[in-house]
């Protein structure tokens, strides 16, 4: 696994499809519900006419983790939820993609938010770490 600046990234060796129930059944395990799933690739071929790998975005969500957040930080919610990607690039590797949540440390400064954005990026770096 590896940071880029604002993300963390890791390719795994299993196929898009098992990705994206391991992926899912890992956030849920760190207390994470899915509550959205864009596929980037469909949408942009029904709207623009584009091919594009497969790529979808599952907005995840830990209520309790949120409402913390909200409760210190009204304004957070613009960054919720935690997005976490699964791509596939065109030579058919996989990779999962979400974004470090140690910016939010960055962005704000306030301890209540440092705590809350260390407890996120220790799940999901867990979850992200289950999947092979």
């Amino acid at each position: 696994m590896k940071n880029v600046n604002y993300s963390i990234v890791k390719q795994v060796s299993s196929n898009y499809t098992k990705t994206v129930e391991r992926i899912t059944k890992a956030l849920a395990d760190q207390g994470f519900g899915v509550l959205t799933q864009i596929d980037i690739a469909a949408t942009l071929k029904k709207k623009i006419d584009v091919d594009y790998p497969r790529t979808i975005i599952l907005g995840a969500c830990n209520p309790p983790i949120a409402y913390k957040a909200l409760t210190a930080v009204p304004d957070i919610a613009v960054l919720l939820p935690c997005n976490v990607v699964v791509r596939e690039n065109q030579q058919k590797e996989v990779e999962i993609v979400a974004m470090d949540p140690m910016i939010l440390s960055h962005l704000m400064d306030n301890p209540e938010v440092n705590a809350i954005a260390a407890d996120v990026d220790q799940r999901i770096r867990a979850a992200i770490n289950s999947v092979e």
